[in-house]
């Protein structure tokens, strides 16, 4: 393995002012709603399609002066349906005003129930959200189902991986994809085991490979501008981290506290427990493959071994 890390050709330029629309690609507005952080980055974009009678992805989160701008921003038309890429509730926490406001019809993914369960607060520092497992939606959302109003259509591509309910939203009329957390441009998206998995979110950047997109409009930050470069990019980039990670167990460094600093040496201390939860989600995927062993069923106290 080379121990050069592949470059990923981020694009962190991003033009917006909260709460204001600013029409982004041929019948799409985005508002940002003012939730910036360490994993938020700028903030949620939330997409509004179409004219006249509308779609929404992702609300955002519980706000009342986001949905405020979401309605003065599509004030005179009528929103009729409200599309959700998955249930964290940095895009879905504005949901329930926003419904009760307007009326709209909510298309999503139905929560994915397995027997690996959904995290809660309590099993990780993290407490940017979870799969909400008592949501759902007026419209449940499948792989490949096509949700259309009178200017606009969306086809619904299942990727889960960052969460087991994740969408992502294809234009029908336009070489763009609304790509959620799934692929951004700014960052990797975290993969936090249990609902979030490795392989699963390796599946997904695949199932995108081949797409004639010129764009990716993403949960947070701006535009991805090469699409396919930047999913080649992310696979890359997921091997190295993996392999690393392999290399670094079998050489005795094999308990997460072990692996994070030396994976993320320059990490600041805001992102260390999303890296930390990046390096489970790898070791359990090398657990998987038959790569390596674990004393437990893979979590952050757990030690592992190298078997190859």
């Amino acid at each position: 393995m080379s121990n050069t890390q592949p470059k990923i050709p981020f694009h962190l330029e991003m033009e917006f002012t909260y709460g204001e629309p600013r029409e982004i690609w041929t019948g799409v507005r985005r508002v940002v709603a003012n939730n910036q952080g360490p994993l938020t980055h700028n903030g949620t974009n939330t997409y509004i399609v179409g004219k006249n009678e509308v779609a929404l992805i992702d609300p955002g989160p519980e706000d009342s002066t986001h949905v405020s701008a979401l309605l003065e921003a599509i004030k005179g038309e009528k929103l009729t349906h409200i599309l959700l890429t998955h249930t964290h509730k940095d895009h879905s926490g504005a949901l329930k005003e926003l419904k009760e406001r307007t009326g709209a019809a909510v298309f999503a993914h139905a929560p994915v129930l397995d027997n690996r369960g959904a995290r809660r607060k309590a099993d990780t520092p993290l407490d940017n959200g979870f799969v909400d497992l008592g949501f759902r939606p007026d419209t449940v959302v499948k792989d490949g189902d096509v949700i259309e109003g009178e200017s606009w259509a969306l086809k619904a591509i299942h990727t889960p991986g960052h969460a087991p309910d994740h969408l992502c939203f294809e234009d029908q009329r336009e070489p763009i994809l609304f790509s959620g957390d799934h692929i951004m441009a700014w960052n990797t998206s975290v993969v936090i085991p249990p609902e979030g998995k490795m392989s699963d979110y390796l599946a997904s950047l695949k199932k995108l490979l081949k797409k004639d997109y010129e764009r990716f409009l993403p949960g947070h930050g701006g535009q991805a501008r090469s699409p396919e470069r930047l999913v080649k990019a992310f696979l890359m980039h997921r091997k190295w981290r993996e392999t690393a990670i392999h290399d670094h167990i079998k050489d005795g460094k094999n308990t997460i506290d072990q692996l994070v600093p030396l994976l993320y040496p320059n990490a600041k201390p805001e992102v260390l427990p999303a890296a930390a939860l990046s390096v489970l989600a790898h070791a359990e995927h090398l657990c998987e493959q038959g790569l390596v062993s674990s004393n437990t069923t893979p979590a952050l106290n757990s030690s592992f071994e190298a078997i190859i």
